[in-house]
C-alpha cells in the first residue's frame, strides 16, 4: 500500500496541521511516512500545501508530480493541482468559496461542505478534522484510533481538552460522505 496525498489550501484552514496528524497517524500505524509542507512567507491567508506519503514500503522520495488523492481547500489549490492527480485517484473539495468546480471525468470528485459542517458544530476550528474525516471516509488508508493517538501527538497538552470535539469532527466527515 502507497497513499500519495496532497492537502492545499489557504494558510489558516489547517492544512499543514492536518497533512501533520495525518502522518503521525501514519506513524502510530507502522507505516513509512513522508510529510513536506509549503507556504510563502504570509503563511495566514497565503497558499499553504502539504504532501503526505504514506507506505507499507520505504518511500524513495517525498517530492511528487502527481498524487492518489488531493484535498483543495480554495479555487487556487483547485486550479493547480486537479490535473496533478493520477486517473482514478481522488479529489476531495469543498464547494464554498468555489466558482469553477471539478471538470475531470477519471477521477472521483468528492464535494464535501465542510464550512456548513462547522456552521452545524458551531465551532469553525473544526473545518480540518471534517475534511480529514471525509478523506478517511473516501479512503480509509489509516484507522481513526490512529489519528486520535496523532493528535495526541500533535496537538500540546493544553489543548487536550479538545480532543473530544476532534474525534466528533472526525465522525461528522465520515458521515458527509
Amino acid at each position: 500500500m502507497k497513499e500519495e496525498i496532497i492537502i492545499a489550501g489557504f494558510g489558516g484552514q489547517g492544512v499543514l496541521s492536518m497533512g501533520k496528524i495525518l502522518a503521525y497517524a501514519g506513524l502510530m500505524d507502522n507505516l513509512e511516512v513522508s510529510w513536506m509542507p509549503a507556504y510563502g512567507p504570509e503563511q495566514r491567508g497565503g497558499t499553504a500545501n502539504v504532501t503526505v506519503i504514506l507506505s507499507d514500503t520505504p518511500i524513495s522520495s517525498p517530492v511528487l508530480d502527481s498524487y492518489d488523492t488531493a484535498v483543495l481547500l480554495n479555487q487556487q489549490s483547485l486550479d493547480k493541482f486537479e490535473s496533478k492527480v493520477k486517473p482514478g485517484g481522488v479529489l476531495i473539495y469543498d464547494p464554498y468559496g468555489i466558482h469553477r468546480a471539478p471538470t475531470r471525468t477519471d477521477i472521483t470528485v468528492v464535494p464535501v461542505d465542510a464550512t456548513q459542517a462547522t456552521f452545524e458544530m458551531k465551532n469553525s476550528k473544526t473545518y480540518n478534522m471534517i475534511l480529514l474525516g471525509a478523506l478517511l471516509g473516501v479512503r480509509p488508508i489509516v484507522p481513526v484510533e490512529a489519528v486520535i493517538k496523532g493528535l495526541r501527538k500533535t496537538l500540546p497538552e493544553r489543548h487536550h481538552h479538545l480532543i473530544p470535539l476532534n474525534e466528533e469532527a472526525i465522525a461528522k466527515g465520515m458521515s458527509l460522505v
